[in-house]
């Protein structure tokens, strides 16, 4: 059996010709789903431009698609590909998270973040 170790001198972030396919539960058109939606697709544009679908997945017009990425709280971000599969809950306004969940960035390697 093989284990996996994290290596923390490898850098994280998209391989080169490697497709994204991010998946964001929101529930209406409210203004959280509204800033989920924004930056998400700004951090897409600066860190996997070309490279990236974003599948908006309206849970008030298609309640049942939740129970496929086992939605629990919205918005949900999903990213389905590359694997394995990532789940980011709330707005995304915090970059450095949604860069870290999302294994675009090493953990702590950001600025430095405010008191």
């Amino acid at each position: 059996m093989r284990k996996h170790k994290p290596d923390s001198s490898k850098a994280a972030g998209p391989k080169p010709g490697e497709n994204w396919n991010l998946r964001l539960y929101v529930a209406g058109q409210t203004p959280k789903s509204l800033a989920a939606f924004a930056n998400l697709k700004r951090i897409c544009e600066e860190h996997l431009k070309g490279r990236y679908t974003i599948e908006v997945i309206d849970l008030v017009k298609t309640p049942r698609l939740a129970k496929d990425d086992q939605i629990l709280a919205l918005p949900t971000l999903v990213r389905s590909l590359p694997e394995p599969v990532r789940k980011i809950i709330g707005d995304l306004s915090n970059t450095e998270r949604v860069l870290v969940g999302l294994d675009l960035q090493p953990a702590g390697s950001g600025a430095p973040r405010k008191p």
